[in-house]
């Protein structure tokens, strides 16, 4: 009985010191992997100009969002317009910006010089931004807005290219961390701008959320005008040729499976994400009870919750591939809309925003480097078609997202959404998982 109880002892001491083993190893993996993060962000603000583009990512996220939770209630209920007109104006001034997106296109990799791009979109918003105070009629409105704001859409497109060119010349190969990163920090812009722009409209009112996004804008355009020093610089001669295909270069086309099938999934769900982004601030104000500020800090909580999700996602794409994180926040997105179906107080709807948050990250920062890795022998052509389809999506999500929204009801919009994921996830079960960044790929001028 006794040598059997010692022998039991034994076993359990062994068994202790197993799992103390175990758990130490784990928590030297962990500092490990902890170190490694941190000397990889460590390592991208070396690469020169990237913590300018960081900067600029920030403050334009601020920008945005000082005004997004508040621009359809603004436009409704301050300059009368229906939910269905709402949606038509946004969706003007997302095609204006595709329209000017494609045109740069042509010219994105062939000595477009990027910097002066920025600083003239950047401006072009700030204006854009400043003519809400200025026409209330909704023709004069819709003119203005459109064009100065669309002309305003390369900005963020332009700092993704100058940044992907700017790793690609250092040598480094975490282009997908790098564009996590970027994103991730106009999340953080995300974070703050709401909490800015609800003081703004408590102190001033309207004229001082739409005032402070155009000093943001402004802020950027001063930024890259007076730091960045661009390749083009060398030369004042601007090349404008445009891009065609070359000895030995093959064309890629809309039509091949591999670029229509991610395009056409990215227009899907930047269309749902629209829809949401559209709604949600009417949804709680009109739905659920809720006031404007309380709309305004859902929307802070989810940017915040985006910026470690991209961080580490970003660093886990080289594992899993860029292609399944897509496909997992499709998953997620699903969820969080039947949520929204069915909730009845605030509390789910804040619940529910680490399923948005994690949607954002997995989709929109990791698909802009899906984009690049099929294409990344040209990395503006391929941020300007990742941009093109977001934009794209932005246009269709606001006609459709307002239209529902007037017809069917603001909580009966989420069953699109929910649609919009489910075939979106079907489209990227069957697209190619894109080529790797560190292989030498030809150039691929799109036809």
């Amino acid at each position: 009985m006794i040598e059997w109880e010692s022998a039991s002892a034994g076993a359990e001491v062994r068994k202790s010191k197993t799992l103390y083993i175990q758990a130490s190893a784990a928590l030297v993996q962990f500092h490990l992997e902890e170190c490694y993060l941190f000397a990889r962000i460590r390592g991208l603000f070396r690469i020169p100009n990237y913590t300018l583009f960081v900067a600029g990512m920030m403050l334009i996220g601020i920008a945005v969002s000082v005004t997004s939770p508040y621009l359809s209630l603004y436009c409704t209920r301050v300059i009368g317009m229906s939910t269905g007109l709402f949606g038509l104006f946004m969706a003007c001034v997302s095609l204006t910006g595709v329209l000017v997106n494609t045109i740069l296109a042509k010219y994105a990799d062939s000595g477009l010089n990027r910097k002066l791009v920025i600083v003239a979109a950047t401006a072009c918003s700030a204006l854009g931004y400043a003519s809400y105070l200025v026409f209330h009629e909704y023709m004069l409105m819709l003119i203005t807005v459109s064009l100065l704001v669309g002309f305003g859409a390369p900005a963020v497109p332009q700092i993704f290219a100058s940044a992907r060119e700017a790793v690609s010349a250092s040598g480094r190969t975490d282009s997908t961390f790098a564009n996590s990163l970027l994103r991730s920090l106009f999340s953080l812009g995300f974070l703050i701008g709401p909490l800015i722009g609800s003081f703004l409209l408590l102190q001033l009112g309207y004229r001082g959320v739409f005032l402070g996004t155009s000093a943001f804008f402004a802020a950027v355009g001063c930024c890259v005008f007076f730091f960045l020093h661009s390749k083009q610089e060398a030369s004042p001669v601007l090349n404008l040729k445009r891009i065609g295909p070359a000895a030995g270069e093959r064309t890629v086309s809309l039509r091949e499976r591999r670029i229509l099938l991610p395009f056409l999934a990215m227009i899907l769900l930047s269309m749902c994400n629209t829809t949401y982004n559209l709604n949600i601030p009417l949804f709680v104000v009109n739905q659920l009870g809720g006031t404007e500020s309380q709309a305004g800090i859902i929307i802070a909580l989810s940017a915040g919750l985006e910026i470690p999700l991209m961080i580490g996602l970003g660093s886990l794409a080289s594992r899993f591939g860029n292609r399944k994180l897509m496909m997992t926040g499709c998953v997620l997105a699903g969820i969080y809309h039947i949520l929204l179906l069915n909730a009845d107080g605030l509390w789910q709807v804040i619940a529910g925003q680490l399923l948005q948050a994690s949607f954002v990250s997995m989709v929109v920062a990791i698909g802009l480097s899906y984009f690049q890795d099929l294409l990344p022998a040209t990395p503006g052509l391929a941020t300007i078609l990742y941009s093109n389809s977001s934009t794209l999506g932005s246009l269709l999500g606001n006609l459709t997202g307002g239209l529902v929204a007037q017809i069917a009801g603001y909580r009966n919009v989420y069953w699109l959404c929910l649609g919009l994921v489910a075939v979106s996830l079907a489209l990227l079960s069957r697209a190619g998982r894109g080529e790797k960044t560190d292989e030498a790929q030809p150039a691929l001028p799109l036809s």
